[in-house]
Order: C-alpha cells, then sequence, then structure tokens
C-alpha cells in the first residue's frame, strides 16, 4: 500500500513501496551539508534507481501508471503547447468532462488536441469522472477530428482513462456505437493521427481516441484489455491475484512493443514522470516534434494506418 510522505514544499507526496529508499535518499540530498556529501548521496541514489526501475514487475508498473501525481494530460498541455482553446460539447446531448479536446499550437503548428484528464485534487477527479468519458465525451472528440481532416490540421491524442464510463446511463446513451464511430473515422481520416498513452489506457474507452499513424506509450504506462484486479476476479475469483493477473496480461509498454501493438516506448525520467513532469514533457515533445516533421513530408496515409493494424493479432505458440 502507498504511503504519505511530506516533500520539502510541504506538498503530501505519494509514495509506493518500492520507492521508499529512493525518497529516503532524496531527502538526505537535500540536507546534505557539503559537496562530499552530496556526491556520495547522489551516486547511491543512482544505483538504488536503477535497481528499483529496471527490476519493476508488471503490477509495480500499473501502480506507478496509476500514481496520483503523474502528470495528467493538462499538465503536459501545459508544458508542451501554447495558446490552447478549449472547444465544449458533442452537438448532441453535452458536455462530457473527462475528455479534453480543442486547438492549440506546437512550436508555431496548428495542431487538435484530444485527450482524458483525470484530474489531481479530489474534487476535479469527481467532477472529471475520473477521466472515463460518457458517449458525448467520445462524440465531442469525433467533432473534432472531423474538422482537424476538414482544415488539414495534424491531430494529437493524450489517453489516459481506465476505460469508458460504465455507467448505466452510458449505455442507454449509445457509449458502444459512439466509440465505435470513433474507431471507424479515425481508420480513415485523412489527417496524421499522433496518440500517447501516458498513464492507464484502458479497454475500448482508450481505443477510442487511440487510433493513430504513430501510437506510443511512456514506459510506466500500461494499455489493457481488462484491468488486473477485474482479471483476477474472472479467472480466479480472488482480485488479491492481481499480481498475476498483471504479468498474464502482457499490459506494459515493452510488451506491446514487442506485439507491434504500440510503435515506440518513451523513455521516463529517473524515479518516474511523477517525479520530474518537466523532465517527461519535454520526452513526449521531442515525439512530438519528430512525428510531425514526417507528416510534413507525407509519410503518414489512411492506407499505411489501415496496414498497420492489419498485421496486429498475431499470436505466437508458447511450447
Amino acid at each position: 500500500m502507498a504511503k504519505l510522505n511530506h516533500n520539502s514544499r510541504g506538498v503530501v507526496a505519494h509514495v509506493l513501496p518500492f520507492e521508499k529508499r529512493i525518497v529516503e535518499l532524496e531527502a538526505k540530498l537535500e540536507q546534505a551539508e557539503s559537496d562530499e556529501e552530496r556526491h556520495d548521496i547522489e551516486r547511491e541514489l543512482q544505483v538504488e534507481r536503477e535497481k528499483v526501475f529496471t527490476q519493476l514487475t508488471p503490477w509495480q508498473r500499473v501502480e506507478l501508471a496509476r500514481h496520483a501525481q503523474r502528470p495528467k494530460m493538462l499538465d503536459y498541455v501545459g508544458r508542451i503547447f501554447e495558446d490552447f482553446v478549449e472547444l465544449h460539447g458533442d452537438r448532441v446531448s453535452g458536455e462530457d468532462t473527462a475528455t479534453v479536446g480543442g486547438i492549440a499550437r506546437f512550436r508555431g503548428q496548428t495542431v487538435v488536441l484530444v485527450g482524458h484528464q483525470k484530474g489531481t485534487t479530489t474534487d476535479e477527479r469527481i467532477r472529471r469522472n475520473y477521466g472515463m468519458a460518457f458517449p458525448s465525451g467520445y462524440r465531442k472528440a469525433l467533432r473534432l477530428f472531423e474538422m482537424a481532416e476538414r482544415l488539414h490540421i495534424p491531430v494529437v491524442t493524450i489517453v489516459d482513462t481506465q476505460g469508458a464510463h460504465p455507467h448505466p446511463d452510458a449505455e442507454q446513451r449509445g457509449q458502444g456505437p459512439a466509440i465505435a464511430r470513433n474507431l471507424l473515422y479515425l481508420m480513415g481520416i485523412e489527417t496524421p493521427v499522433f496518440s500517447v498513452v501516458i498513464g492507464e489506457g484502458g479497454s475500448g474507452g482508450a481505443l477510442g481516441i487511440a487510433v493513430g499513424d504513430w501510437v506510443c506509450m511512456f514506459e510506466h504506462a500500461i494499455y489493457m484489455v481488462c484491468a488486473p484486479e477485474r482479471c483476477a476476479e474472472i479467472l480466479w475469483r480472488d482480485s488479491a491475484k492481481k499480481d498475476i493477473a498483471a504479468s498474464a496480461l502482457r499490459i506494459t509498454a515493452h510488451d506491446l512493443k514487442e506485439f507491434g501493438v504500440i510503435d515506440a516506448v518513451l523513455a521516463e525520467p529517473g524515479g518516474g514522470a511523477h517525479r520530474n513532469p518537466d523532465g517527461a514533457a519535454s520526452v513526449l515533445a521531442e515525439e512530438i516534434d519528430q512525428f510531425l516533421v514526417f507528416a510534413q513530408e507525407g509519410k503518414w496515409s489512411a492506407e499505411r494506418r489501415q496496414e498497420k493494424f492489419r498485421r496486429m493479432g498475431v499470436w505466437r505458440d508458447v511450447v
């Protein structure tokens, strides 16, 4: 279970069990009185980070992906993009607060942004439905995709959701058809689409905005058809076996890169994105920049996107 810790700025921080020694060393580093002492602690801290983060289990990556202080969509938007103008409403039933979309500039180029916003404070998480979109969210996203294609503007989608909202009202309002329409439209959209999973990518709720020419994930993010706890309940009638389920589901970035489900794994700063949001934002910005350069050269097309997704689903017999 994660513990709470107050950092030097007085902010309450969530500390996962395997982060405890790292946090202790960081606190000692802040209190070091000499260069020699500081050097010794920095060296020990580097060794500890490498030891921990090169041996993470799939379940530990799930915990990192869900970390309360992990940067959210709007954290990246504020660090990477300029002149973001949010657009609201699906022109059918209203506004979905879990889905954020609009127009922004990235290094001088106009892009359409769509993503999930989980929220940071308790009040915001409730207001944002914990990043789980209703059908109106997917219809809003579709409206923005259509606008991007009409104006020949590249699309950037930022995925961070447990899944589409599971409330019965969402089903009654057409959750399944709304996601399906997005999948169909993104498969044929005639403008470049960049997608990144920054935390959780849950089932169709994530895929509804993640059909892209280039799909990447941060190394401690997860992309899954079913949450490990739910999988454990289904298979073993025991949610406590979530760590076994997390391993069996193969939901980590490196697994999915190996399977060809994603195109790239984005390295996170030492200690994870939640410990260095600026560093994580810099990594993502460089990936977007490279994508847009290729887009200007005409290296992306609907045909290539469709062919990429057709190649998925190959399985191997393990003896």
